[in-house]
């Protein structure tokens, strides 16, 4: 359950999948207007092999972010931290907790991670005027220069553009296809937007647009 992305995992055997989705997908589609929750229903198999990915996930993005080895990448991951950001953000306590980290480690790691960050910010920024996006979009001040470079990179360079989306297509959704319960991936799914912030993006630029 991920109350602040709105979203419930249901993990089924899979000779139960078909029964939790339902004929049509009528049984997911109703526990959504229920809960009000977007809900992914998985089999264990696919679980255990999605877990296994998000984690070798997180591992390489520390690895080529920070320069740091695979065990000091992994005792990141386990530990909860799942973003550059986070280790920035973090109270530095938080990472001398760590078991094997000391004082000169935890400074290290945040002084890695602010260079990256800025180094990105600059990236991006030529990145936007490589792709001629508007100066209304690149104004609007709730997109960061990385949303701004992956809507561009998907043909959406100017306000109008942008203001013409649906929360749906920014954060993603499922839909049924057969007995298969599958999730279309959103323009900025990779910043974990809560659907409420995908709402105020779109409301906001629809604002400025009309």
């Amino acid at each position: 359950l991920d109350e602040d992305q709105n979203k419930i995992e249901v993990v089924v055997s899979e000779e139960h999948l078909s029964l939790a989705i339902g004929r049509r997908g009528q049984n997911v589609k109703l526990a959504t207007e229920l809960t009000g929750y977007e809900i992914d229903i998985l089999t264990e198999d696919e679980e255990s092999t999605k877990r296994q990915e998000d984690f070798t996930k997180k591992t390489d993005i520390f690895i080529s972010s920070l320069d740091v080895d695979e065990t000091l990448a992994q005792l990141l991951v386990s530990e909860g931290f799942s973003s550059v950001e986070e280790v920035i953000d973090t109270d530095k306590s938080e990472l001398l907790s760590i078991e094997g980290f000391d004082e000169e480690i935890a400074s290290e790691l945040m002084e890695r991670a602010k260079k990256y960050l800025a180094d990105k910010e600059e990236e991006n920024q030529l990145k936007i005027e490589a792709l001629n996006v508007s100066k209304d979009l690149t104004q609007f001040e709730l997109l960061s220069k990385a949303m701004i470079v992956k809507l561009a990179e998907s043909d959406i360079k100017t306000l109008d553009e942008f203001a013409g989306l649906t929360t749906d297509d920014l954060v993603g959704y499922f839909e049924v296809k057969g007995d298969k319960n599958s999730k279309v991936i959103g323009l900025l799914e990779e910043f974990n937007l809560t659907r409420e912030e995908g709402d105020q993006l779109i409301m906001e630029a629809r604002k400025i647009w009309l």
